[in-house]
């Protein structure tokens, strides 16, 4: 934690630095916050702009991590409510942005990539306890038993809807930042500062099962008993780890089967999930949906309806089909992949799904553990949100894909400069 708010750069670096640290921290709260830090950012790369320390804009890279908004633009001309369609264009903006703003800024992030996730660890650590002392500050006023912390009224939606956020997407907020702070625990050597980081972890993990996202906690148990060692762990060590974490994992499942209210919120609510429709308005389950979903796609699966098309239509089948839970709310199809379907037709779901695959190789290739886990936590919560139509759901994507796609290449203004310092013969060598 040395020199976390201090770096060891020009004037222009250090902005840039701290407005991607306030960026990362400003996730976990209102968005007002993060495009109000993002406009900030843009202006002052743009001010500093220097045509050398410019990144190769039109690249592979760029335009995988700005597929997803491509699709959206071109599926907007033939839409079928084009109104709603440019209001996904003023959603989505940020995924076009982030990986321009990261070309022409020459801080080089992978250089500061620790120190940013930290502090980002370190925020959502405290937000964590900010809503477990909201929870018992509320307990306290209603004179509940302590117990009830742990009822229908203090987990999920309930338990981050302080800061307004959904469940889901503040939980993957969480498992990054749990992630990290495994990373340095496991190569930190000061006993002080891995019971700090211990204890942070551990405060984290509460978090998870308190908010009980099913499909994070799925991608919380591969990333810890699979992903952890096999990324940053090696022979003895290894072994050592998993036969812990699968004991811990073990404990952690067993607490949730036997405390009714967790078993209820994950097991049961998972077994209406994937239930067939009904005429109870209360359990419209999320298979119900996708039946309707794949009705709709199977009549245009080429190009789809177009964006902003998603909503209307599936108001008037639910109705038809007697979802009338998800009619009232005004529910969307609750499956990334399918709503990308719905919208672009097969072209954008291959897209989207291509987009995943190229994340997967760059981590395996680079050997990339967060980046993996930010990869896995987008591909499983695909197929329970649509995490392309919320705002904290695209701020998340657009960032750290950004983020850490940039972060695992060499810095190209470092990469210019040594260049061009090498002699003549060297570079004609090269060429040739």
């Amino acid at each position: 934690m040395n020199g976390l708010f201090q770096i060891k750069d020009s004037l222009a670096n250090k902005i840039s630095y701290y407005h991607l640290m306030l960026l990362a921290a400003s996730l976990p709260f209102d968005r007002f916050y993060s495009h109000l830090i993002l406009i900030s950012y843009g202006i002052h790369t743009l001010i500093h702009l220097k045509r050398g320390a410019v990144k190769p804009l039109f690249k592979w890279r760029t335009i995988v991590l700005q597929s997803v908004f491509f699709i959206t633009v071109l599926s907007t001309f033939y839409s079928i409510n084009q109104h709603e369609g440019f209001n996904d264009w003023g959603k989505q903006i940020t995924i076009f942005l982030f990986p321009v703003f990261f070309c022409f800024n020459p801080l080089d992030v992978k250089k500061y990539r620790p120190k940013l996730l930290l502090s980002f660890a370190l925020v959502c650590t405290v937000t964590v306890i900010y809503l477990y002392a909201d929870a018992l500050i509320t307990i306290r006023h209603y004179q509940l038993p302590l117990s009830a912390i742990i009822s229908g009224a203090f987990i999920n939606h309930n338990f981050a809807e302080p800061i307004e956020m959904h469940a889901t997407f503040f939980s993957m907020q969480l498992v990054t930042a749990l992630v990290c702070l495994i990373s340095v625990l496991i190569k930190e050597k000061d006993r002080y500062i891995r019971i700090f980081y211990l204890l942070c972890s551990i405060i984290l993990t509460v978090g998870l099962v308190q908010l009980s996202s099913k499909s994070v906690l799925m991608a919380l148990f591969i990333i810890i008993n699979i992903a952890v060692p096999y990324f940053i762990l090696q022979s003895a060590r290894r072994w050592k780890y998993v036969l812990c974490s699968a004991s811990l994992s073990l404990v952690l499942i067993s607490g949730i089967l036997y405390s009714g209210v967790f078993r209820e919120r994950i097991l049961n609510e998972f077994k209406i999930d994937l239930s067939k429709a009904t005429t109870n308005e209360t359990s419209d389950g999320r298979l119900a949906r996708w039946r309707v979903v794949t009705g709709l796609i199977s009549k245009k699966p080429v190009i789809g309806y177009g964006s902003g098309a998603e909503i209307g239509l599936l108001q008037e089948v639910f109705y038809t089909h007697k979802l009338y839970n998800s009619y009232l709310n005004r529910l969307n199809a609750h499956n990334e992949y399918l709503s990308l379907w719905l919208k672009s037709g097969i072209i954008g779901f291959l897209i989207y799904v291509a987009t995943l695959i190229w994340g997967f190789r760059m981590s395996f290739k680079r050997k990339d553990l967060l980046f993996f886990t930010f990869i896995l936590l987008i591909a499983i919560v695909s197929l329970s949100e649509n995490v392309l139509d919320v705002d904290k759901g695209i701020f998340f994507y657009s960032f750290f894909f950004t983020f850490f796609s940039f972060s695992i290449e060499k810095p190209f203004y470092s990469e210019l400069i040594t260049t061009r310092q090498q002699p003549r013969g060297i570079l004609e060598q090269t060429d040739v």
